[in-house]
């Protein structure tokens, strides 16, 4: 019997949910941003100036939702002899799942190397109504002994713009996999962390870059929230990911032309597909993978990433 893991709808919505504005360090305004990103075809942008949230719903319209998020840190103390740019930190996006939560939520104050009151922390904010996801683990100086421990967020980057056109490992699907392998039930999502510090047309402009594409029943708030907490979508540099199904032990992988698909399991085990204009793939399954997880490479080297299946 054929089971839909993934499969697009005529509502699928582009969204960003990394952005800074001029409400905290980026240079553009919320408007410009919307502007920008309808201009690309976006239809969602979670706002997430740093350590405020600053609701943007005048923003919203028929084609338009804006998402009241904001960005918080942890910062581990060094001493001042250790090497400038060392310091490990751990930055978490909180997505209010209400439209009426309006205002910023508690901030961290504990010690970077307290895990039980990190996850004490993300779990407050779970219980306010928040989806925490756990932000550019490799900009933040981090290793698997740094977050495997963490409990509570719906999602982690798997690609984060600004990172990468920085140089500072923007792409960490390993990390992903960590995760994955000790037993995370996470999603993973592309996004940009736009600050819009460079010039648009260079290869430091940090928009545009990283995406997903939920598929909600509508752009109201509620539906939208409720489709990121249930990980219905996929992340996304630019390939599309149009199904994921499994049909007995047949997995079948629909998609826009690539060179490359690859299904990543638990192990080392790894199916893999490779040719030119590739609009699909099929596997068979063998029961032993543990989770699956879909990647598509397109002919410019961009990947498609679907969120983990465990089986």
């Amino acid at each position: 019997m054929k089971k839909n893991l993934f499969l697009g709808n005529k509502n699928a919505y582009k969204a960003n949910l990394h952005c800074h504005t001029t409400v905290s360090d980026g240079r553009r305004t919320p408007e410009e941003i919307k502007a920008m990103y309808t201009a690309k075809g976006y239809s969602i942008v979670a706002f997430t100036d740093h350590n405020t949230l600053k609701p943007q719903s005048r923003l919203n319209d028929d084609s338009f939702l804006a998402i009241n998020a904001c960005e918080v840190n942890i910062n581990q103390t060094l001493p001042a002899s250790a090497i400038p740019g060392t310091t490990k930190t751990y930055h978490f996006n909180l997505y209010a799942i209400r439209p009426d939560m309006v205002h910023t939520p508690a901030l961290p104050e504990m010690d970077y190397s307290d895990i039980n009151a990190i996850n004490k922390y993300i779990a407050d904010r779970n219980q306010e109504g928040f989806l925490v996801n756990y932000n550019h683990p490799y900009w933040s100086m981090q290793t698997y002994i740094d977050y495997y421990k963490l409990k509570g967020c719906f999602a982690m980057e798997i690609y984060n713009h600004n990172c990468e056109t920085e140089g500072y490992y923007g792409y960490h699907p390993q990390a992903y996999d960590e995760m994955l392998r000790v037993g995370q039930r996470i999603y993973c999502l592309a996004v940009d962390d736009n600050h819009n510090s460079e010039p648009e047309n260079t290869p430091e402009f940090d928009s545009f870059g990283g995406y997903i594409q939920v598929n909600s029943n509508s752009l109201k708030y509620e539906d939208v929230m409720n489709a990121l907490a249930k990980g219905d979508f996929y992340s996304s540099q630019g390939p599309e990911i149009y199904e994921i199904s499994i049909d007995g032990d047949e997995l079948t992988i629909e998609c826009s032309p690539v060179e490359n698909i690859t299904v990543y399991t638990i192990g080392r085990r790894c199916y893999i597909k490779t040719g030119t204009g590739l609009t699909g793939a099929k596997f068979k399954l063998n029961g032993t993978e543990g989770y699956i997880r879909v990647m598509c490479r397109d002919n410019k080297k961009r990947d498609a990433n679907s969120n983990a299946f465990w089986l």
